[in-house]
């Protein structure tokens, strides 16, 4: 497993960005919607957590195929989606990402939101994060990738009308006022021998890269949501997931590539000795006293059926 925190200030306060937040992940997963992938809002609703009190769950399935790589691509199906399920208790959220055929992949990421600049080394309670696992990222200058830039949303000339900010400048993390930090801690994990720290590292990059993306938009897009009322923006979260949804299913409708609720999904695997079957949790079974025709030594052929 492989532990980040990462730290990112906004020019926002806690209370406004509780409004930001909701608008900018349902305006950016519009966005991301489209060709037959995208996000699918499987259920959004109150929730109590019997730790952090009310809430609000999300379950959310995210199908990404052609944004992998082409050594992720070799062992996955065409239909593939991550599952995301967020619970919400802000100004705390916890957010869990899987992939149920790839029991050994895994995404968790708390997140607590306070008013400073990235100054609290203890944010979550337990233990200090240590200094090498701490990562800033400066939504005005750290690099994204070209596909995700927009001049508009570029915060070296971003000014905000409604609110008077921007635009923003070096070092403006150390004196503008009113500063937030979104803390992050976010733990990915893929034990599969042979690929667990390449996946790890990708994970990592592909979250920083959508960290900054997000944060960015959410401060760019300050015009579109500030002076909302939860109410409002929550009316416009329920727009925005119908929309989406119906432009995800037709898009899926049209390539023939729309997945069952239980996707069948087949892969076959050659696999040549009863430790490589048991790394994959198969159970195997002793044969040596029972008769058996003779076999020729050839691989043994699985084919995997996920639910």
């Amino acid at each position: 497993m492989l532990m980040k925190e990462y730290r990112i200030c906004m020019p926002l306060t806690v209370e406004e960005y509780k409004i930001g937040q909701l608008y900018m992940i349902s305006k950016h997963s519009s966005e991301q919607s489209g060709g037959g992938e995208g996000v699918e809002v499987v259920r959004n609703e109150p929730d109590t957590h019997p730790q952090h009190g009310p809430g609000q769950l999300t379950e959310k399935r995210i199908y990404l195929s052609s944004k992998l790589p082409t050594w992720i691509k070799a062992f996955v199906p065409r239909i593939f989606y991550v599952t995301e399920k967020a619970w919400n208790f802000y100004p705390y959220t916890i957010t869990e990402y899987s992939v149920s055929f790839i029991p050994k992949f895994s995404i968790r990421i708390e997140t607590r939101f306070e008013n400073n600049n990235g100054s609290n080394n203890n944010v979550f309670g337990d233990s200090p994060t240590p200094a090498e696992n701490i990562c800033f990222l400066d939504i005005l200058s750290d690099h994204i990738p070209e596909k995700h830039y927009k001049a508009s949303e570029d915060l070296s000339c971003w000014r905000s009308n409604k609110t008077n900010r921007g635009p923003l400048k070096p070092g403006w993390r150390d004196n503008h006022s009113p500063i937030m930090c979104s803390y992050k801690k976010v733990q990915c994990s893929f034990e599969v021998y042979g690929f667990q720290t390449k996946t790890e590292d990708f994970m990592h990059k592909t979250i920083k890269d959508i960290l900054l993306v997000g944060h960015r938009q959410a401060v760019a897009w300050i015009d579109e949501w500030h002076g909302l009322t939860l109410e409002e923006v929550r009316k416009y979260e329920k727009a925005m997931e119908e929309n989406t949804n119906t432009k995800l299913k037709s898009d899926q409708n049209s390539s023939g590539s729309q997945a069952p609720a239980h996707p069948t999904i087949s892969r076959s695997i050659s696999v040549t000795d009863e430790r490589s079957l048991k790394k994959m949790g198969v159970t195997t079974v002793d044969m040596s006293g029972t008769s058996v025709p003779s076999l020729p030594h050839t691989p043994v052929r699985l084919n995997s059926t996920p639910e």
